[in-house]
């Protein structure tokens, strides 16, 4: 079916009318903390340096061998429970995950690249009460991965963070903590010994790098001292001195299975408290959810402020989405020259546009809400109630399919070897490209996802290939075509939903009533 052109946005002089309308409001410009749905499963996510032996503390929690939360370098690993164990990873260029054995000794799946993450499911009481998630060590995220770590840990609810006797924090890290601390997310942290046991740095003091803060050793010489509580309190104290917002966060040093147990009453603790929580914030039946709703005597030219809105949204979500870009590619640029090098360029661009699908996908709902809020107060007369505000947002998601046939919204823009894009369709291609999934979205459009195929891998991890320039002009060329294909995407979005919202009030004002 040919596509019909697109209002043309792309410059301010085609806005028209009135300038002080809400339309998309302030849109998100980058990816953070954000409130978890009352219907988001709870989650605890681990993070940490690498040495703090984070994963034998999560095989001790969960009383599994170590060597069966093993995943390739840069992957996720989302645990939950099951009766049958099993283990999958998704990568992103597949609609199916690629599944390969539960025990210990199974080995992983070929693959091209390495997967966005990948599943454990076992029989384990304690993945009843929350999905544990591990994520890689905090000095591989970088930028990107921090922001996508922040959108995880949201709407997990919990933080568990390990770091070992002998480590300090590190300015990245006392910033992703600053960055939890003013939310609701619970955070956790658990210590565990260092390479000497719990004996305390080598200068005899517990630092926090790049923030100047030191705390003395506790006691003296002839004073008999708990060397484990004086290093937790060691590590609290430092860190309290650059983030003093954390003060309520509960500290456990974690040795074995025995001291294991605090940490995981704890956990279990957060997860009935905070699953009461979230079961209390959605009513049975929301206002509105029933009945007829009468539409405004005189609604207005609510079709051309629908326009209006759909056409200002696209173009300040594609300016933003450019802008983020070009960051991008300046990011790639001081990887290749002063980082890794070429190797490295495949990981951090993956972690970049991870990072880029979720601020898309965050301003594309939020803009979508906005419109229909707006447009919607206009022909009922009144702002929406919630139960009414889900109704047309129902009829809007229903419609999609009807404007754009053969135009799938649901799909994965990946990134070739050759820096061109290419589309893959279907929710198990999104789902594949996801770090951590999403159990159900009341949003009206599918998330967008974008990520590096294989190909890219393998021509940048052959030896030969650490040509920077070379190197240099590809990212360039990738950067820019991921700009046009999410261009294309997100004026794609805003045309069905112009088209489906007109559809469901058309039909409102016609009859009087709102019939979705």
């Amino acid at each position: 079916m040919k596509q019909g052109p697109l209002p043309s946005v792309d410059s301010p002089d085609d806005m028209t009318g009135p300038t002080d309308l809400p339309i998309c409001g302030p849109l998100p410009t980058r990816v953070g903390v954000s409130g978890a749905a009352p219907d988001e499963p709870l989650g605890v996510v681990a993070v940490g340096p690498a040495g703090a032996e984070r994963r034998a503390v999560l095989a001790t929690l969960l009383e599994l061998d170590p060597v069966m939360l093993t995943v390739p370098a840069g992957s996720w690993l989302v645990v939950r429970d099951a009766k049958v164990p099993t283990r999958a990873a998704f990568v992103p260029g597949y609609r199916q995950p690629h599944s390969y054995g539960a025990d210990r000794d199974a080995a992983g799946p070929a693959l091209a690249r390495p997967p966005r993450r990948v599943e454990l499911s076992v029989p384990q009481p304690l993945l009843r009460h929350f999905t544990l998630v591990d994520v890689p060590d905090t000095a591989t995220l970088g930028v990107s991965g921090t922001r996508v770590l922040l959108e995880a840990a949201g709407r997990a609810g919990a933080l568990l963070f390990v770091i070992a006797a002998d480590q300090a924090f590190t300015a990245a890290e006392l910033n992703l903590l600053a960055e939890v601390a003013p939310t609701s997310v619970e955070v956790v942290f658990a210590v565990t010994p260092g390479a000497a046991g719990w004996a305390p740095l080598t200068d005899g003091t517990a630092t926090t790098e790049g923030a100047g803060a030191s705390v003395p050793p506790v006691g003296g010489a002839e004073t008999e001292v708990d060397a484990v509580a004086v290093t937790v309190e060691a590590h609290r104290a430092a860190l309290l001195a650059a983030v003093p917002a954390l003060a309520s966060a509960r500290w456990f040093p974690v040795d074995g299975a025995d001291t294991a147990a605090d940490l995981r009453r704890a956990l279990v603790g957060w997860a009935s408290r905070e699953g009461l929580q979230r079961a209390s914030v959605d009513p049975p039946v929301l206002p509105g959810q029933q009945g007829r709703v009468a539409v405004a005597a005189d609604p207005g030219d609510w079709s051309e402020r629908l326009d209006r809105h759909a056409r200002s949204c696209a173009q300040r979500i594609r300016q933003h989405l450019a802008l983020e870009l070009a960051n991008i590619h300046l990011r790639a640029v001081q990887e290749i020259v002063f980082g890794v090098g070429c190797a490295g360029l495949p990981d951090l661009l993956d972690r970049e546009m991870a990072a880029l699908s979720l601020l898309a996908t965050a301003q594309c709902d939020q803009a979508v809400r906005g419109i229909m809020t707006d447009v919607a107060s206009q022909v009922l007369g009144a702002p929406p109630a919630e139960g009414v505000r889900r109704r047309i947002a129902a009829a809007v998601q229903y419609g999609l399919a009807d404007h754009r046939p053969g135009h799938e919204l649901d799909k994965v823009l990946l990134i070739t070897s050759t820096a061109g894009v290419a589309e893959l369709t279907g929710l198990e291609a999104i789902d594949a490209a996801a770090s951590y999934p999403v159990a159900s979205r009341d949003e009206v459009l599918p998330p967008i996802a974008v990520a590096l195929s294989g190909g890219c891998w393998q021509q940048w991890r052959t030896p030969g290939t650490g040509d920077h320039s070379a190197a240099r002009a590809w990212s360039q060329r990738a950067v820019r075509e991921v700009e046009l294909g999410l261009s294309r995407e997100i004026s794609r979005r805003f045309e069905v939903i112009r088209l489906s919202l007109g559809v469901v009030l058309s039909d409102a004002v016609d009859h009087g009533i709102l019939l979705a």
